[in-house]
């Protein structure tokens, strides 16, 4: 991998790591009224995917969306205007932080349902192939939802139908305070559960952003070559609370040492360290790529601060369906 991709890696994690921090210290202010879901420590993979993809691919996510949305390109000043609640977010403020979408960058959406986005970002496949587009329907999730029906129904319609989709697990040992221990068999791997329903399956080091990028890029590669859906699995953590800005190592559902265990083995701090090893990153240009990101990130937030509230008149535009008000369509 070139020199200039690793260091574009590491400006995105940095810059994914850089607003998540900024919305954890400003959340406490209570002008982002919506439940927020952080992925601090665990950016290497939306950061190395959304790399690999192209602008043309398309992605979905669930609930833990903020780096993927960044990771595909997506308006960052639209997200966090979205997160305020205000008219300027890419869901005109009314979705918050769990609904995020930029059609211009293919970051096709996401919903707070686990396991919702599987089978749109099929779908997505599905219309690919019927167009006969070399695109990829990139589906984000985390291990929980290896775990819903509609996974397996998803998973299974894509390899009969041999789609161009490429699931990516963020497996990051817990279903919001469940650990996998209560939730699957002793020694089980996630990769080779789903390899038995005859889809190309892999798993690897998700802090590892180079080598995450690496196999990215090769799965697409096997995609866009007609080789069918492809599933990745990359062991990763959350640092901070499942939903929430703070910590909460102190409720018990995990140890101190784990939790130690795994900031050691921070992406960030490993993709920097083989940087600075090659020569390749030194405090000058690294004070200048954080300056950049700063000054992007207070821009964004002073956009979502200046930003309008929706009207009232607009709770009811947007809707699939007719709206219903005392007991009668709208």
């Amino acid at each position: 991998m070139s020199i200039d991709t690793q260091l574009e890696l590491l400006r995105r994690i940095k810059r994914i790591r850089h607003v998540e921090e900024e919305i954890a210290r400003r959340y406490p202010e209570g002008k982002m009224r919506c439940p927020t879901h952080l992925s601090i420590g665990q950016e290497g993979v939306a950061a190395a995917v959304g790399l690999a993809l192209s602008k043309d691919d398309l992605a979905v996510s669930g609930h833990r969306a903020h780096a993927h949305y960044l990771g595909k390109g997506g308006s960052l000043q639209a997200m966090l205007a979205e997160i305020y609640g205000k008219a300027t977010g890419c869901c005109s403020g009314k979705g918050g932080s769990m609904h995020l979408i930029d059609e211009d960058v293919g970051f096709m959406g996401s919903t707070a349902i686990v396991a919702g986005t599987v089978p749109v970002g099929v779908g997505l496949a599905y219309g690919i192939k019927l167009k006969k587009h070399k695109q990829v329907s990139c589906v984000f999730h985390g291990d929980a939802v290896v775990e819903a029906g509609v996974f397996f129904e998803s998973v299974n319609f894509a390899v009969l139908k041999n789609l161009p989709v490429l699931f990516v697990c963020e497996n990051n040992l817990y279903s919001v305070y469940s650990p996998l221990s209560v939730r699957q068999p002793p020694g089980r791997s996630i990769a080779d559960m789903v390899k038995g329903l005859g889809i190309s399956s892999q798993s690897s080091d998700g802090n590892d952003a180079s080598s995450v990028y690496q196999i990215t890029l090769d799965a697409i590669g096997k995609i866009r070559a007609g080789q069918g859906p492809q599933f990745l699995e990359f062991s990763t953590y959350r640092w901070r609370e499942h939903c929430g800005p703070f910590y909460d190592n102190d409720i018990g559902y995990r140890t101190e040492e784990e939790f130690n265990d795994w900031k050691a083995k921070d992406p960030l701090t490993r993709l920097r360290s083989t940087l600075e090893e090659n020569g390749a990153l030194n405090s000058s240009l690294e004070n200048k790529i954080d300056k950049e990101i700063h000054l992007e990130v207070e821009a964004a937030f002073q956009f979502a601060e200046d930003s309008d509230f929706p009207e009232a008149s607009e709770a009811y535009t947007d809707l699939y369906a007719p709206a219903i008000t005392d007991g009668a369509s709208a």
